[in-house]
């Protein structure tokens, strides 16, 4: 039988019909939600989470112990933003600057074996990252379980260590590269305009329920008929069934509220024009664009309810992007193709007069900005009492510590948002060589997922990031 997909589902009435008549396995295949929503007034808004990645790591200590050029300097509430965190000034009571935290020795010097600790707090990948966890306990109520964006990741066939979300030990999920199909993807409808075909109305998910019920309740009277063994196997599609109906009730259950206006959610518009741009998104000068693209469709997806976890992914590592190629780039020599990982390999100092730290810094800053600028976009949600940003948790992360060594000790870590879950920000934490594990375990707690740690080692969750 076919088995219905976790995300993307959408129940189409017009062409619905009870398992009794044509088939359980039909009736799965006409499923799909793909109707935003917003949160109503009367409840608390729902915890979120999303991962902020770029490539190839930060000016740290240098080899001749000049000091990290992104590690705050001072502690707790009494500190100064680095050369390299400025551009979130604005946003600084709004942060947990984290210092200190290692992801341990194992592959210590390798790109690879960073992006697969990064996320699952495992040597080698060989652990479910932590954004699928937190979408496997809050998100199968949501239309999309899990939202994985990213800017020139899949370019030139990357290896499945690229990727940074694994959805299963040692198996990596694929995040959609192009704006386009992810807007057609969430919202459904042509370009044209960047407007959306209306979803459904509520009433309208009244009577999907209604239809899918009905089968149910048919399913359930042929299982009590049934052999033993098949019983068994309606017993696992009738629980993906229970699945696709937690979600239409929440979606026909919750009133348009607070949040985006209903027309927004609807008929969505980006101010990154997606209509122009050639088949295949491979031109560096195009990479500014489809970042901001895919920063607006994540935030115009958790703001409208199409799913509370995901992830937003900067190129990958060793990554070949030309950011001297970037429309207005303020880098050294736009005319030097000047790639991320070829400025990361800056030397053993923080060379001022080379070109390879000039750019490197550069690029640094340029992605903190571009990680600062979608914190203005979720604020500009409002939600309740505050904005989107308040019920969001925004990780921003890379795969190694210093670019240079590849080391994995001194990780640079930002946690922003989650006001309304209890993150107390403001503040820089020096951890002092702390397993990275114990920040996933945080992200899980705040969440609202108490579980005792996350990965191979670490103590649990940094209790100091909301005390």
């Amino acid at each position: 039988m076919k088995s219905i997909k976790e995300d993307n589902m959408r129940f189409n009435r017009r062409t619905a019909l009870k398992a009794s008549s044509i088939g359980l396995a039909s009736l799965m295949s006409q499923l799909s939600v793909s109707s935003p929503r917003s949160w109503g007034q009367g409840g608390s808004a729902p915890s979120r989470l999303v991962v902020f990645y770029f490539p190839d790591g930060v000016p740290g200590r240098s080899d001749r112990g000049e000091p990290s050029l992104w590690d705050c300097l001072g502690n707790g509430r009494d500190f100064m933003l680095s050369e390299c965190l400025r551009p979130l000034q604005r946003h600084r009571q709004r942060c947990l600057f984290l210092n200190g935290l290692s992801m341990g020795s194992t592959d210590s010097g390798s790109h690879p074996g960073g992006a697969k600790k990064l996320l699952t707090g495992v040597d080698g990948g060989f652990g479910r990252s932590v954004d699928q966890h937190l979408a496997n306990v809050f998100g199968v109520e949501s239309p999309f379980r899990h939202l994985y964006l990213s800017a020139m990741t899949t370019v030139n066939n990357p290896p499945s260590d690229c990727f940074i979300s694994y959805s299963e030990a040692g198996q990596t999920a694929t995040s959609e590269d192009d704006p386009r199909r992810a807007f057609q993807r969430l919202f459904g409808g042509s370009l044209s305009g960047q407007g959306a075909t209306m979803p459904p109305s509520q009433s309208a998910h009244r009577d999907e329920l209604s239809v899918l019920n009905g089968a149910m309740s048919e399913l359930n009277d042929l299982r009590g008929r049934a052999p033993r063994a098949a019983q068994r196997r309606l017993d696992q599609q009738l629980a993906s069934l229970r699945t696709v109906e937690r979600r239409l009730s929440a979606l026909s259950d919750r009133d348009m509220g607070s949040g985006p206006s209903l027309g927004s959610c609807q008929a969505p518009s980006l101010s990154t024009p997606l209509n122009g741009w050639p088949t295949t998104l491979s031109d560096p000068a195009l990479f500014p664009s489809i970042l901001s693209a895919q920063a607006e469709l994540m935030a115009l997806s958790l703001a409208c309810g199409l799913t509370r976890v995901g992830v937003l992914q900067s190129s990958r590592h060793t990554s070949e992007l030309i950011m001297s190629r970037f429309p207005s780039a303020p880098f050294s020599d736009p005319q030097f193709d000047m790639r991320s990982h070829q400025a990361s390999h800056y030397g053993p100092s923080h060379d001022r007069e080379k070109r390879e730290f000039i750019d490197f810094l550069a690029q640094r800053i340029w992605f903190v900005e571009q990680f600062s600028a979608f914190l203005d976009l979720l604020e500009s949600y409002p939600e309740g009492e505050g904005t989107l940003l308040d019920s969001t948790l925004v990780l921003l992360c890379t795969e190694v510590s210093d670019g240079n060594t590849h080391g994995h000790d001194e990780m640079p870590f930002v946690l922003a948002g989650g006001q309304h879950l209890g993150l107390n920000g403001g503040r820089a934490l020096n951890l002092n060589g702390r397993r990275h594990g114990d920040l996933l375990a945080t992200l899980c707690h705040l969440m609202g997922d108490p579980i005792d740690r996350y990965g191979q080692q670490g103590a649990g969750p940094i209790y100091e990031a909301w005390s």
